[in-house]
């Protein structure tokens, strides 16, 4: 397409729709985590139980986020992203009136189809269309805004459930919804552009389904749906880990609010110094970090060093490894076929998503807490490191060190 009819960046499109993002990840995701334990008192859960909320949640958005693409391709962009949020804002009210098991799972299925339509997949699909020349831009400004929800909603969703109680306090986060995200949404997404024919171009030599069983693609599956566990098993049960390793309070609180700044600090350095150094060198040590967090919270749990390292560690890795998984297919698989080779793994990784923090709750025990969890978590971590270091030795792309 040529340059001239590509539309300029607009950096206030960009930056609203970053805080769009803020908004909508630190209201629901990672307010969950401080919702476990008042929840569980009030209805009468076990944490298997209460977990599994979670995973209804993250189960819809992913079996959802086909179809929302599609919507999203089609022009339909405004219309998804409004009425997402406005059903976030819904789910979170009808939440402050759940008093049963049934209630809790259906707001929290409901939940995840709104995230489908409001979080990084549609937003990342939005900005590509926009500025096809400089949606790469876009997508790190939303990276690093939407990395900051874990900061400030975490002490800022903690304060309002301690002042307010946690049926008020979802009132609050509700009502940010319906007041910000959705008339940002409504106003900003106006003029859509039309479907690009930019896509149909010569048949490639081989189709999509060519690459399906090859082994760097089968190796970076297994890498993309390990980390994806990992990092999805983690955040609703953080604060009750860090409080069953017998942490301060303030401790608990602080520790998973810095995660989101060290995520946003881990993608500016790799912004950085990637033309500095081996791009594919630094894949292969990039996942290595997590796995190196949750070995030191299991060597020194109780330490609050060893709870910041392990902070430090499993942030700075999360928020690499979130431009790492977005590019292992286009490096070592295929460039031709980017968009559906990453949607190829979209059901397993949903799967993984659902399953992980349901898995960890069970294999949570008065006695020994998040032990044998965590053994897990850290299997998992060394497969993905594993498997990407494969795919990169079987990769169907030449490798090319950055320049």
């Amino acid at each position: 397409m040529p340059t001239s009819s590509a539309p300029l960046y607009d950096r206030r499109l960009v930056g609203w729709l970053s805080l769009s993002q803020l908004i909508t990840w630190g209201s629901v995701f990672y307010t969950f985590a401080l919702l476990l334990e008042p929840v569980e008192r009030d209805l009468g859960l076990t944490r298997a139980q209460s977990s599994l909320a979670f995973s209804l949640a993250l189960l819809a958005e992913g079996l959802l986020a086909y179809p929302v693409g599609r919507l999203i391709d089609a022009g339909h962009e405004r219309a998804v992203m409004t009425g997402g949020s406005i059903l976030v804002a819904a789910c979170l009210a009808g939440h402050s009136l759940i008093d049963g098991i049934a209630g809790f799972y259906l707001v929290w299925a409901a939940l995840g189809a709104a995230l489908a339509a409001t979080l990084y997949n549609p937003v990342f699909a939005v900005v590509t269309r926009r500025f096809p020349l400089d949606f790469r831009r876009a997508i790190i400004t939303l990276t690093f805004l939407g990395g900051l929800a874990s900061t400030v909603f975490i002490p800022l969703s903690a304060w309002l459930i301690q002042s307010l109680g946690w049926r008020q306090a979802l009132w609050v986060l509700a009502a940010v919804n319906l007041l910000v995200c959705a008339p940002l949404h409504a106003v900003q997404l106006r003029g859509a552009p039309p479907r690009s024919a930019a896509a149909a171009g010569p048949a490639t030599a081989r189709s999509p389904s060519a690459y399906l069983r090859s082994a760097p693609f089968l190796l970076i599956g297994v890498f993309v749906v390990c980390t994806m566990a990992v990092a999805a098993a983690l955040p609703p049960h953080m604060i009750s880990l860090l409080r069953g390793a017998g942490l301060a309070e303030a401790w608990v609180i602080a520790i998973p609010a810095s995660i989101g700044a060290l995520q946003v600090v881990g993608r500016l350095l790799l912004f950085f110094f990637e033309h500095r150094f081996d791009i594919h060198a630094a894949n292969r040590l990039i996942p290595v970090l997590i796995p190196l967090g949750l070995a030191a919270l299991l060597a020194g749990a109780g330490h609050a060093w060893v709870a910041l390292l392990f902070v430090l560690l499993y942030g700075l890795g999360n928020g690499m490894l979130t431009i790492v998984k977005g590019t292992a297919i286009a490096q070592y698989v295929n460039r031709e076929h980017v968009a559906s080779l990453n949607g190829a793994l979209g059901l397993p990784t949903a799967i993984a998503r659902a399953l992980a923090p349901l898995v960890l709750g069970l294999l949570w025990s008065p006695e020994g807490g998040y032990t044998s969890g965590l053994w897990l978590l850290l299997a998992l971590g060394i497969a993905a490191v594993a498997a990407l270091h494969l795919a990169q030795r079987r990769s169907l792309v030449p490798l090319r060190p950055a320049a």
